[in-house]
């Protein structure tokens, strides 16, 4: 089974600036939690036990987040405000330990993903989830990253997950050519290549990767010799190119829905997606939703 989690939210989030400036952007919110905390639950509903944060100076926040705020909780304990309280105590279960390791400096998400080897080990499968996208899997009786594991676990190859992209969009994505019939939603099929970020006309499927990998230990000594690609950066899809030729990887097609928080208007999205179903905030969100739009 997989049980450690590799989570780089070492970069500077320049893409939500302003709102990044100070604060990080895994830790701008969506409704009540800040986005960083729906990746990790992710991670744990899978199975996951070890989350390795790769982080930077400036992250602290997020290390914050995870730990125990003894201070704030007797606080709460002697105002009698229990709800709140129960909602810190379980930020993350007890079972669960959050790891942080540095990234000296930004040398792209292969090299973030080789700082947690000292964590990981060689010869351990983990997944790798990048906290700019949010999977919901909402309706479903299980979620996709779990859907992972199970296909890791059947065919002993690493899984790459991807999304179902429009055609005129291909050209943002990392888009993967399969060897073979496309996968059904929830199935996996082997890879034969991944293209980045290539011309409409030339793109060989509308399968998007979306940030969630499953990837053998193996992958760190690929890693430390992969040079650096795209923007002078080591690029972890350089290394799985990689392995892919050494020993298959399969795209697995998730069932639910992603939102991209690395910029505003998917926050936004995000927002909207999860306020109309919280246990608290749907009936007055809805109200405000209706409130608007009779504006227009």
């Amino acid at each position: 089974m997989i049980r450690k989690a590799v989570l780089p939210v070492a970069g500077l989030g320049t893409r939500c600036l302003p709102a990044s400036k100070a604060i990080p952007k895994e830790m701008i919110t969506i409704v009540d939690k800040p986005v960083i905390q729906y990746v990790v639950e992710e991670a744990v509903a899978a199975g996951i036990k070890e989350i390795v944060l790769v982080t930077h100076s400036s992250k602290a926040a997020i290390e914050n987040h995870f730990d125990k705020h003894f201070e704030l909780e007797a606080s709460l304990e002697a105002k009698g405000k229990t709800e709140l309280l129960e909602e810190l105590r379980n930020i993350i279960p007890d079972d669960v330990k959050i790891i942080s390791v540095r990234q000296p400096e930004p040398l792209g998400l292969g090299h973030a993903v080789l700082c947690a080897r000292p964590v990981i080990g060689d010869d351990e499968p983990f997944a790798v989830l990048l906290p700019d996208v949010l999977v919901d899997d909402y309706g479903l009786d299980g979620n996709d990253l779990a859907g992972m594991i199970d296909a890791f676990a059947a065919s002993g190859q690493s899984q790459i997950m991807v999304e179902n992209v429009p055609r005129e969009m291909v050209y943002k994505y990392g888009i993967v050519a399969i060897d073979g019939e496309s996968p059904a939603a929830g199935e996996s099929a082997p890879m034969a290549q991944v293209v980045e970020k290539p011309k409409v006309e030339e793109a060989p499927s509308t399968l998007a990767v979306i940030g969630r990998y499953l990837l053998p230990g193996a992958i760190f000594p690929l890693l430390a010799e992969t040079p650096p690609g795209a923007g002078n950066e080591i690029q972890l899809t350089d290394a799985i190119d990689t392995l892919r030729g050494r020993e298959g990887v399969a795209a697995y097609r998730m069932r639910g829905a992603t939102y991209d928080c690395g910029h505003q208007l998917g926050y936004l999205e995000a927002i909207l997606a999860f306020a109309k179903r919280h246990p608290k905030y749907a009936e007055g969100f809805s109200e405000l939703l209706d409130k608007y739009a009779a504006k227009e």
